[in-house]
């Protein structure tokens, strides 16, 4: 059974679906049977790293607010994330382009390293605070899930996967995908945001239970509570 994902590596609330599909997935008997795959979507495809920039004051402008208001915000997500044992560091955290990370996971996809090099990806941008758009950063991320290293240099020093990254964002908006994470189990259900890991077991059952059965999508949840969308995070 295959679940795809939708995600973008500048999404907190990604990385937290992702903790608690695997939770879920820990319950499901059937769990060996599953493979993953993610999908490429970028929140903001005009993000550009500017030095001095950072989260808090970024946050509070889009929405004309003040920087407590913004810290706040971000307080409460960093609470949601520690209770699924991730460690949020939004002070720390670097804006940038996530087109380059995009495109080195088709990479580690190609090779089957694409879920280790998304939980890579994820740590990086928001536990380490590295900035997941330069070259450096992400050749050290591939050279570590396993990547090798010429084919790493060939993709960063070219468009490589382009194509495949806006391919996958077309597919998201035929889909009706507004906001990530966005979960699709089997070709027939899918579930949008970091939902419970009860949430992502149920659906998970009624895939299996489905076996090769093909329909419409079915949201298991129509809220984009606690995901992100290119207008900001709920």
């Amino acid at each position: 059974m295959k679940i795809q994902i939708w995600s973008d590596v500048m999404c907190p609330f990604c990385y937290i679906g992702k903790r608690k599909l695997e939770e879920a997935l820990e319950q499901f008997e059937n769990k060996n049977a599953v493979a993953i795959e993610w999908k490429s979507f970028q929140l903001d495809p005009r993000a550009k790293y500017q030095p001095g920039d950072n989260t808090y004051d970024h946050l509070a402008k889009k929405y004309g607010r003040d920087r407590n208001w913004s810290v706040a915000m971000h307080e409460s997500v960093t609470q949601q994330a520690k209770a699924v044992g991730l460690d949020y560091h939004f002070e720390k955290l670097i804006l940038a382009n996530s087109l380059n990370a995009h495109r080195l996971s088709h990479l580690a996809k190609k090779h089957n390293l694409g879920d280790a090099f998304e939980e890579l990806l994820f740590k990086a941008h928001f536990t380490e605070g590295l900035n997941i758009d330069d070259k450096t950063t992400l050749m050290q991320l591939a050279l570590k899930v396993g990547l090798k290293m010429e084919e790493i240099e060939a993709v960063l020093h070219s468009d490589a996967y382009v194509n495949e990254v806006e391919q996958e964002m077309n597919e998201a908006q035929s889909l009706g995908v507004n906001s990530v994470p966005f979960f699709v189990f089997d070709d027939k259900y899918a579930v949008t945001g970091a939902q419970s890991p009860e949430v992502f077991l149920t659906t998970l059952q009624k895939a299996w239970e489905d076996g090769g059965f093909e329909a419409t999508l079915d949201l298991q949840n129509s809220t984009d509570e606690n995901s992100c969308t290119i207008d900001g995070c709920n």
